[in-house]
């Protein structure tokens, strides 16, 4: 985890799934229960995620935005790219070229 312009970067390598959901949701708590979190995600280092990743991302990013801020992913590819197209959910997840990108305000893109 690090900063950058003021927005916490978290980097997943490996899985997101029912057995790894439980570190990842308490690694990023504490950087949703800032007022008006803006969070972004890199997980450009993801090699697997399923449905069950997938929703929590959805649960973290919606309450990021109802705290006034966001949650953003960069870095999208392989499993995780094809959830987000079969889900029709690519525009909650819109791509982000870099981090600089990502990182733009407002917050909701």
């Amino acid at each position: 985890m690090r900063r950058h312009s003021g927005v916490d970067v978290v980097r997943l390598v490996g899985e997101l799934d029912g057995h790894t959901l439980g570190r990842f949701a308490a690694a990023l708590e504490p950087l949703l229960a800032a007022p008006r979190p803006r969070v972004v995600v890199d997980v450009a280092g993801l090699g697997f995620c399923d449905s069950s990743g997938l929703r929590e991302l959805l649960g973290l990013q919606r309450r990021a935005e109802s705290a006034g801020g966001a949650l953003r992913l960069i870095g999208v590819h392989g499993s995780l790219a094809r959830l987000l197209t079969v889900a029709q959910l690519v525009d909650r997840f819109p791509p982000y070229d870099s981090l600089e990108h990502a990182c733009s305000w407002p917050a909701t893109a």
